[in-house]
């Protein structure tokens, strides 16, 4: 069995393939201050929770964008469960030619991301991540990485709000019920509708600039933990995958297994 990875700056995401099939998958904080050894027990944990035996896992693949992160990481695949985890990084094999001007620039979980909507729904491709950024990357039509662009994500936007406006009620991330267009018939209604359409205005706009540029036949595929909500409000989303970036850490590990 494979365990795969995907470390980001607020949630770390970790599934676990038999073959090409999912068979679990678990979303958890990012925590920095864990140590190897409790970081240890929440992995077991979660195995245990599932029926899953440390045992059973042969191989590990990780992407991280928190270096800070990894020993701990590493540190735990090591020991509890006796495997050295390929890291995506440099000198590891990912299949994708990356156009960036310094490509050492581009965060793990965007090559992750490129190679996997790539591998899944061809190129031209616009891949959408809705983390703590909302990132945008360019696949072309050969699976090249071109680059892309990076906003502040919604949630840290929302808490951006509350730190500098003191009287705003806090709210839940939603299109309010019952209402009609975007007017907002009271305070929180109204941040509810500034947020969820004023991202959506964002996608629609940076995708269409996107897809002038990527020509014709492009596919935009989003994941991330908002990408439901938004995609539910526009069109300019085409798929949400919510695996994607799981799914491009086993391609990865296929593909350096095999050239072992």
């Amino acid at each position: 069995m494979l365990l795969v990875i995907d470390v980001g700056n607020t949630n770390t995401v970790l599934g676990v393939f038999s073959g090409g099939e999912l068979t679990n998958q678990w979303r958890i904080s990012t925590r920095l201050e864990l140590t190897a050894d409790e970081l240890g027990v929440v992995l077991a944990g979660l195995f245990q929770a599932a029926g899953v035996s440390f045992k059973e896992v042969d191989h590990v693949a990780i992407s991280s964008v928190v270096p800070s992160a990894n020993e701990a990481l590493v540190e735990v695949c090591r020991r509890q469960l006796d495997t050295e985890p390929l890291v995506v990084g440099p000198g590891v094999r990912t299949g994708v030619q990356i156009r960036y001007d310094n490509p050492k620039e581009v965060g793990a979980d965007r090559i992750v991301n490129g190679l996997a909507a790539f591998r899944k729904y061809g190129g031209p491709a616009v891949v959408i991540d809705f983390g703590t950024a909302t990132t945008f990357d360019a696949i072309a039509a050969n699976g090249d990485y071109l680059g892309g662009a990076i906003a502040p994500g919604i949630k840290i936007s929302m808490d951006a709000l509350f730190a500098r406006a003191a009287k705003l009620p806090s709210f839940e991330l939603m299109v309010p019920r019952g209402l009609e267009g975007v007017i907002g018939k009271n305070t929180v209604e109204s941040m509810q509708s500034g947020f969820v359409f004023g991202f959506v205005g964002q996608i629609e706009g940076i995708v269409d600039r996107m897809r002038a540029e990527l020509g014709g036949g492009c596919r935009v595929i989003a994941t991330g933990g908002l990408a439901s909500l938004i995609s539910a409000h526009t069109k300019a989303i085409e798929v949400v995958d919510d695996r994607l970036t799981l799914d491009g850490l086993r391609f990865i590990h296929e593909l350096n297994r095999a050239t072992v």
